[in-house]
């Protein structure tokens, strides 16, 4: 019995014994981890990761993919185009602003007044001119600006002058892919070329490149949903086609079944009588059409110069 009881607590004691030595084991363990880098107790304490399943993986690379970014904005120097002889967006009262406030003004009377109704696309712009040079894209990149300053509307402005294209370069902006790209589906949707601007109510799609079908890709179907989409998607928005001259071109006349309105820009002291009734003979005789007189220079009594507009409705 005794033995018994001798050979019990000589196990005791060595069980004690035993979890001393271990609790003496662990504080060293301890005492080391405490001298290990942050880094190190990291990756020494932190669980293996689970593998994940495969569908999830798939799910997660799916998402990646699809996931679209916002495209980044064009930077608009507003101070260059001051100097370059744009309207003013700094709040100076110029005289050319108040001429362009004129234009749009019967442009938007037209776009979503009276007259609307009887037009298809009314708010779907078209700029040209009879021949090149006389100040299209410096008009249409006007309008826009100027549009986009009012409280309620929105614009669009897209350069369609695929074959020179200058509403990038107008407005001091980098090239980028733009409508030709969609439209040879080198891009999948047309938000992936509508780019922002630091004018907020103002976004621009740019040409893109240049194409040897440019005329045929400007009457696909594609391009002519994409136009309705332009036309009824947005009730407030206004959209300006700077497009191509309309003497000796087909694209031009091909963007004027798009549209509702077109002003047709007219050089003073250049162009001929002849060349603007030719224009208006290939523009749709549903629209309403008006007319720019640009680069007509008056002087004042300081010598100071500026441009001169005139916007008349067809009458016929």
């Amino acid at each position: 019995m005794k033995n018994t009881i001798e050979k019990a607590l000589q196990k005791q004691k060595e069980a004690k014994a035993a979890s001393q030595k271990t609790s003496s084991t662990e504080k060293i363990e301890d005492a080391s981890h405490s001298n290990t880098p942050e880094e190190s107790k990291v990756s020494i304490d932190k669980p293996a990761p689970a593998e994940l399943p495969v569908e999830t993986v798939i799910a997660e690379e799916k998402e990646f993919i699809n996931k679209k970014t916002p495209l980044d904005e064009f930077v608009i120097d507003f101070v260059r185009l001051d100097k370059n002889g744009h309207i003013s967006l700094n709040g100076e009262r110029k005289q050319i602003n108040e001429e362009y406030r004129e234009i749009k003004r019967k442009l938007l009377a037209n776009a979503f007044g009276s007259l609307a109704k009887t037009l298809h696309n009314p708010n779907i712009i078209m700029v040209t001119s009879s021949r090149p040079s006389e100040g299209k894209t410096f008009t249409a990149t006007n309008l826009a600006m100027s549009i986009a300053s009012e409280q309620d509307k929105t614009v669009l402005l897209v350069d369609a002058d695929v074959l020179k294209p200058n509403v990038l370069n107008t407005l001091g902006l980098e090239r980028r892919k733009g409508l030709m790209e969609y439209l040879t589906g080198d891009v999948d949707d047309i938000s992936d070329v509508l780019y922002p601007t630091n004018i907020d109510k103002l976004k621009i799609i740019p040409a893109g490149k240049s194409h040897h079908l440019s005329t045929e890709l400007l009457a696909s179907q594609k391009m002519h949903d994409t136009v309705n989409e332009f036309a009824n998607r947005y009730p407030d928005r206004i959209v300006i086609f700077d497009t191509p001259p309309l003497i000796g071109i087909n694209e031009s006349a091909i963007l004027a079944n798009f549209a509702g309105q077109a002003v047709v820009v007219v050089e003073e002291g250049k162009a001929k009588i002849g060349d603007i009734k030719m224009s208006v003979e290939r523009l749709n005789p549903e629209m309403a059409i008006g007319f720019v007189v640009n680069k007509s220079v008056h002087n004042d009594t300081d010598g100071s110069g500026y441009y001169g507009y005139y916007y008349s409705e067809r009458s016929e």
